[in-house]
C-alpha cells in the first residue's frame, strides 16, 4: 500500500486493537454461556466454519453482532483519523468540512464578506423517515449506543488497573445483554416504536451536536484569518423534519389519530428538552449583582416573568437572591408551557410562552446584559448556544410532513363529491381537461362540500380527518411544527390542485381579498423517469396558478413573522424528487440523468417566476436509491438547483450510521452545512458551465435504460428475481410498520423500491446500482470511439459525471459473482436460470471492463481503502451467504409442500441471516 500517513496508520491500529478487545470480550461471554463452538468461530479471532459443513444454527447471530462491533470500531477509528489529520495537516485537510471548503472558496476569489452573507441565509433540513430499511430492533440499537460509549472510554490512556478491569466487565455485560436480546423483530413495529427511535436523535443527539457545529464553523473561520465579527449571528440554519406519524402513502396504520398524537409528542419532547437546556444554563448564570450591575432590560424581563408566573415564581425568588441572571433563566424555564408530572414525565399546560420567539427574545436580553458588563465569553459560550437551539427546534422539535398518494386523493375526492350529491364516481378516470375545469370552478368558491362531522367514505375520512388535525394544530400553536402536504406520484397539475380542494374541506385554507389560499405548502413528488420528464411542465403551471401564488405569499408572510425576520418575505416552492422509483423503472444511469435535467429545469422555472425552488431530495440508504458521499452529492447538483436551501431524507439504517454518536453526527451535519454553503456560493457567483458532454449523456441514458428494461421485461425475469434473491423472506420480515407493497398487488410496479434493492443487495448482485451502464458504454466505445475518449477525458471536470460513475463503481465492487451464481442456483427452472443469469453475468463483465477502460485502470489501484473494508468482511460474509442459501431452499420447500408450521418455525433463523448479512454489508435497501 506504500507509505501511509501517520493518521492512517493510527486509524488502522485502533481498528485492530479495539476489534481484538471486543472479540476477546465476546468470546469470553460465549464461553461462559456454554457456547464454546461459537467462540471458536468468531471472525478476526478464530477459524471460520468449513464451507462444506453446515454452519452452527446460531452462527447468524454471532456474525451479526461481530459485524455490528466492526462497524462501531471503524466509525470510532474514522473519527480519530479525522482528528489526527486535522491536528497534523490543518483544518483544510479533511474533505468537505468547513476548513477545506473555506480554503477552496478563498482560492476561488470569494471574500469573507461574501461567504458570511451566503452562509447566513443557508437552510439545511434533514428529514428522518421510518422507511423499512432499519433491520435492527430498537433494543439492539440501545445496546449499540452503550457499547460505543464503552469503546470510547478505552481512549483514556491514564486508566488505572481497576478501571481497566471495570471497563472490560461492563463491556462483557453489555455484550451478554446483546446476545440475550433477540436480533430480529418478532412483530412489526408500531408507528409509536418508530417515533421513539426518531425522538432519540431529535431530543438527545442533535441539540447536543449543534453547538459543536457552530464551534467548528467559528474555529475554521478564525483559522482562515478572518474577523469572527463577520459571522456573529450569521450561521447556517439547520433544522429537522420527520415523516414518522405523517407518511401515510400506502400505510394504513398512519391514521388522523396517530398524526395528532405524533404532533403532541414532538411538542412535549421539545419542551422537555428546552427545560433541560435552561436548567443547565441556569447553573452557569451564577453572576452576583454585588459584583456587576444588572441592566435595566434584564430587570424588566425579570419583573415581567414574575408577574406572569405569580405564585409559581416564589420558590425561584426565595433562592439565588443575589443572582438575578440565574433567577431570570429559572423564571424562563418556569414560563415554558410544560410542567413535570407525578410519574416522572411531563404534561403540557395552556399558560406560558405562546411561541418560541418570545423565549428567544428573553434570552437575547440575557445575552445583551452579559455583554453590557463585559462578560462576552459567557454570552457567546453559555447563552448563545441555548438561543440557537430554541431557534432551531422551536416548541415543535421537528416539522412533520404529511404524505399521501395522488390515487388515494382521487378516491377521497370522488367520495366527497358523491356524498355532496355530485356524480364523482369516475373522478379518477376523468380526462385532465375535465378535471381541471371542475377544480378551477370549485377553487373560486370558499364553501366546503359537506358539514363537519359528515362521513363521505373511508379514503375521504382519512384525508380530511388528517387535515383537520393539522387545522386544529395551527389554530393552537401555529404552523411551526408542520411541514408540507406531499403528493406522491404527481402525474398532472390536477393532482396538486385537488389537494387545495381537500384542504378547503378541512379548514386548511383562508379566504383572502383576492381568493382562496392554502395554509400549508402543497409539494409535488416526482418519482419515476416519466414523472421527472413531465415535472417542469407541471410545476410551471402550478406556481403560476392564482391559488398557489396566494398560498405562497401567505406562507412566506407567516414564516417571516414566526422567525422574526425583517424585510420582504421570500417566496419558496418546495419540490420533492425521488431517486428510488426512477431507478427501479429505468436503471441508475437514466435515473440520475433524468434527475439532473429535471432539477435544472425546475430551478430555471423558479428563477423566471421569482420563486426559490427548495428541492427535497428523497435519498435512500444505498447508491441505487440516491446515496453517496454527501459533499460529492452536493457538488454534483445542477448549477442553479441549490439556492442555499435544501431538504433531504435520512432513511432507515442510515440514521444510526450517520447520527448514532456525537462525533459522527457532527461530521455528517458539518458536511451538509459546509457543502451547501460552498456549493451555493459557486452556483450564485459563477456562471453555469456548459457541458459539451450533455448530448453524450442523453445517448448513454437511453442505451442504458433500454438494456435495463430488456432485462426486466425478459421472459422469466420475475421468476428469477423471486427465486434468486430472498425477496419472499423479506416480505415476511417485520422491519418496518409499512407494508412492502403499495396496494398488495404481486407486480414489480407495486413493489416498493426498498425491498427491490434490499433483496438484490442480500444476494450480492447490487443490480439496480450498475445494470445497463456497461451496455451504454460499450455502445459508445464501439460506435463512437472518439466520443468515448472525450467522455473519459471529461470525467473529472464534470462533478456530476464523476460522482455518477464513482457510485456505479462502488456498487459493482460490492458484488460477488461467485455468490451471485450460487443464489441463481435457487431458481428451479433451469432454462430461466441460465437465460437470465447469462444476461446478468454478461452485463456485469461488460460493465467492469468498460468502467476500468473509462477510468484508466482497475479499482484496486484507485480505491484501496474501500477494497480493504470489503476484504475485511468477505470471508465471514461468505459463510453467512452459504447458510442463507441453504435456509432459503429448505424454507421454500416446506412452503411448497404446504407445511406452513414448519416453515414458520424456520423463518426466525432465515430472518436472522438477513440481519447478519445487512450488518456485514452495512446496508439494507
Amino acid at each position: 500500500m506504500g507509505t501511509q500517513p501517520d493518521y492512517l496508520k493510527a486509524g488502522f491500529k485502533k481498528i485492530e486493537e479495539d476489534l481484538r478487545f471486543l472479540m476477546d470480550c465476546f468470546a469470553g461471554v460465549l464461553t461462559d454461556l456454554g457456547q464454546e463452538e461459537m467462540a471458536e468461530f468468531l471472525p478476526w479471532r478464530g477459524a471460520l466454519p468449513p464451507q462444506e459443513a453446515e454452519p452452527p444454527a446460531r452462527i447468524g447471530q454471532v456474525y451479526s453482532i461481530a459485524f455490528q462491533l466492526l462497524n462501531m470500531v471503524e466509525e470510532l477509528a474514522a473519527a480519530e483519523m479525522r482528528s489526527l489529520r486535522e491536528s497534523t495537516e490543518g483544518l483544510a485537510a479533511e474533505h468537505g468540512l468547513w476548513g477545506q471548503q473555506l480554503a477552496r472558496l478563498r482560492e476561488s476569489g470569494f471574500t469573507p464578506e461574501q461567504i458570511a452573507e451566503t452562509a447566513g441565509h443557508v437552510r439545511v433540513e434533514p428529514v428522518l423517515t421510518a422507511h423499512p430499511t432499519e433491520a435492527k430492533r430498537l433494543a439492539v440499537l440501545e445496546q449499540h449506543r452503550a457499547l460505543y460509549t464503552l469503546i470510547e472510554e478505552r481512549e483514556n490512556p491514564s486508566r488505572t488497573p481497576s478501571e481497566v478491569a471495570s471497563l472490560r466487565e461492563r463491556t462483557s455485560a453489555t455484550l451478554e445483554r446483546l446476545w440475550r436480546t433477540g436480533e430480529i423483530l418478532t412483530d412489526k413495529p408500531l408507528v409509536t416504536d418508530e417515533l421513539r427511535n426518531v425522538l432519540h436523535y431529535l431530543r438527545e443527539v442533535f441539540p447536543a451536536v449543534l453547538p459543536r457545529l457552530d464551534e467548528r464553523y467559528r474555529f475554521a473561520w478564525e483559522a482562515a484569518g478572518w474577523d469572527p465579527a463577520l459571522i456573529a449571528g450569521r450561521y447556517p440554519r439547520l433544522c429537522f423534519g420527520t415523516w414518522v406519524g405523517g407518511d401515510r402513502d400506502g400505510h394504513p396504520l398512519v391514521t388522523p389519530e396517530v398524526t395528532e398524537e405524533t404532533l403532541a409528542t414532538l411538542r412535549l419532547n421539545s419542551l422537555q428538552m428546552l427545560r433541560r437546556q435552561l436548567a443547565t444554563l441556569a447553573a452557569k448564570m451564577t453572576l452576583s449583582a454585588s459584583v456587576q450591575p444588572v441592566s435595566e432590560p434584564l430587570r424588566a424581563v425579570r419583573e415581567r416573568l414574575i408577574g406572569e408566573l405569580g405564585e409559581r415564581s416564589r420558590p425561584i425568588l426565595a433562592g439565588h437572591g443575589d443572582e438575578p441572571w440565574r433567577q431570570c433563566v429559572l423564571l424562563m424555564r418556569a414560563r415554558l408551557p410544560v410542567l413535570p408530572s407525578a410519574n416522572g414525565g411531563a404534561r403540557e399546560i395552556e399558560a406560558g410562552y405562546r411561541t418560541a420567539l418570545e423565549l428567544v427574545a428573553d434570552l437575547q436580553v440575557l445575552e445583551a446584559s452579559l455583554c453590557e458588563v463585559g462578560a462576552h465569553r459567557l454570552a457567546e459560550l453559555d447563552v448563545r448556544p441555548v438561543t440557537r437551539i430554541v431557534q432551531r427546534f422551536g416548541f415543535h422539535l421537528a416539522q412533520l410532513d404529511i404524505r399521501q398518494n395522488s390515487a388515494f386523493h382521487d378516491k377521497a375526492l370522488s367520495q366527497l363529491l358523491t356524498a355532496a350529491g355530485f356524480d364523482g364516481s369516475q373522478f379518477a378516470e376523468w380526462p385532465e381537461a375535465e378535471r381541471m375545469r371542475f377544480l378551477e370552478r370549485e377553487l373560486r368558491s370558499p364553501r366546503p362540500f359537506l358539514h363537519s362531522g359528515v362521513s363521505a367514505g373511508p379514503e375521504a375520512d382519512q384525508v380530511i380527518g388528517a387535515y383537520r388535525v393539522l387545522a386544529r394544530q395551527i389554530e393552537r400553536h401555529g404552523v411551526g411544527g408542520i411541514g408540507a402536504l406531499i403528493v406522491s406520484m404527481t402525474r398532472e397539475l390536477s393532482d396538486l390542485l385537488a389537494v387545495y380542494l381537500l384542504a378547503r374541506e378541512a379548514g386548511l385554507t383562508r379566504q383572502t381579498p383576492s381568493g382562496l389560499a392554502c395554509l400549508l405548502p402543497v409539494v409535488p413528488l416526482f418519482e419515476t423517469v416519466g414523472d421527472l420528464e413531465r415535472a417542469p411542465r407541471i410545476l410551471r403551471r402550478f406556481i403560476e396558478h392564482p391559488v398557489t401564488q396566494r398560498s405562497l405569499r401567505w406562507q412566506a408572510d407567516v414564516a417571516a413573522r414566526a422567525s422574526g425576520e425583517k424585510g420582504a418575505a421570500r417566496l419558496v416552492q418546495q419540490v420533492m424528487v425521488g431517486y428510488s422509483d426512477s431507478n427501479k423503472d429505468a436503471g441508475i444511469l437514466a435515473c440520475q440523468w433524468g434527475l439532473q435535467k429535471a432539477q435544472n429545469a425546475l430551478a430555471g422555472i423558479g428563477q423566471h417566476n421569482g420563486i426559490l425552488i427548495r428541492c427535497f431530495h428523497g435519498r435512500g440508504g444505498t447508491i441505487s436509491r440516491g446515496a453517496g458521499p454527501t459533499h460529492r452529492f452536493l457538488e454534483a447538483l445542477p448549477h442553479p438547483s441549490l439556492g442555499g436551501d435544501i431538504r433531504l431524507t435520512e432513511q432507515g439504517e442510515t440514521i444510526a450510521q450517520k447520527f448514532a454518536n456525537p462525533d459522527t453526527a457532527t461530521y455528517n451535519l458539518e458536511l451538509l452545512a459546509a457543502g451547501v454553503t460552498a456549493t451555493t456560493l459557486r452556483h450564485e457567483q459563477t456562471p453555469a458551465p456548459g457541458h459539451g458532454l450533455e448530448p453524450l449523456m442523453e445517448r448513454l441514458a437511453a442505451r442504458s435504460e433500454a438494456a435495463y428494461r430488456t432485462l426486466l421485461e425478459a421472459d422469466g425475469f420475475m421468476t428469477f428475481f423471486r427465486q434468486a434473491t430472498p425477496i419472499d423472506a423479506l416480505e415476511h420480515s417485520r422491519i418496518g410498520s409499512r407494508p412492502a407493497r403499495r396496494t398488495g398487488r404481486a407486480s414489480l410496479a407495486d413493489l416498493r423500491a426498498i425491498p427491490w434493492v434490499f433483496s438484490w443487495n442480500q444476494a450480492r448482485y447490487y443490480l439496480p446500482g450498475w445494470f445497463g451502464v456497461g451496455s451504454a458504454l460499450e455502445d459508445l466505445a464501439q460506435n463512437a470511439p472518439a466520443e468515448f475518449e472525450r467522455l473519459a477525458a471529461g470525467l473529472k471536470a464534470w462533478p456530476f459525471l464523476n460522482y455518477l460513475f464513482t457510485n456505479v463503481e462502488t456498487s459493482l465492487s460490492s458484488t460477488d459473482l461467485g455468490l451471485m451464481e450460487r443464489y441463481a442456483g435457487l431458481v428451479e427452472d433451469a432454462a430461466v436460470r441460465e437465460r437470465i443469469f447469462n444476461l446478468i453475468r454478461a452485463e456485469w463483465e461488460r460493465t467492469l471492463s468498460l468502467l476500468e477502460r473509462l477510468r484508466g485502470g482497475p479499482t484496486t489501484a484507485r480505491r484501496p481503502k474501500m477494497l480493504r473494508t470489503l476484504a475485511l468482511r468477505a470471508d465471514a460474509l461468505r459463510v453467512l451467504h452459504g447458510q442463507q442459501i441453504g435456509l432459503l431452499a429448505r424454507w421454500r420447500s416446506l412452503r411448497a409442500c404446504g407445511d406452513e408450521p414448519a416453515a414458520a418455525a424456520m423463518l426466525p433463523e432465515l430472518l436472522l441471516s438477513i440481519n447478519a448479512i445487512a450488518s456485514g454489508l452495512r446496508t439494507t435497501g
